[in-house]
């Protein structure tokens, strides 16, 4: 009898469009969390200290914030088409980068999900 083993797929074995469509993925939800945190902290000081500067940091990396998340979205339903991504699990992730720290959860389950091939 042998025994089989629940072993994570090297890399080097995902293929090519599925391991660059997973660092852009990687790359976005990074990006996108942080500025959300930015924002957060940003909106803490704006209405509980009431600081200029939170309130000039609050317009301008809430735009970006903005731009950022739709290339999130991009790079996302990339992802989701290429490994075929459950639409339930595809608009949880989506959202993800909606809610402070949750981008980072959900990089952290897509990357592992991808990486044992397993489908979300």
């Amino acid at each position: 009898m042998t025994e089989t083993t629940n072993v994570a797929a090297p890399v080097s074995e995902i293929p090519k469009r599925i391991s660059s469509a997973l660092l852009r993925y990687r790359v976005m939800a990074y990006v996108t969390g942080v500025m959300l945190l930015l924002l957060t902290v940003a909106v803490i000081f704006k209405y509980g200290a009431d600081t200029s500067w939170a309130t000039t940091m609050t317009e301008y990396v809430g735009i970006a914030h903005g731009w950022l998340y739709m290339a999130y979205l991009l790079v996302s339903v990339d992802m989701a088409i290429k490994v075929r991504w459950r639409p339930i699990s595809a608009i949880l992730i989506l959202i993800a980068g909606t809610i402070p720290l949750m981008s980072f959860v959900a990089e952290h389950y897509v990357t592992k999900a991808v990486r044992e091939g397993r489908r979300l």
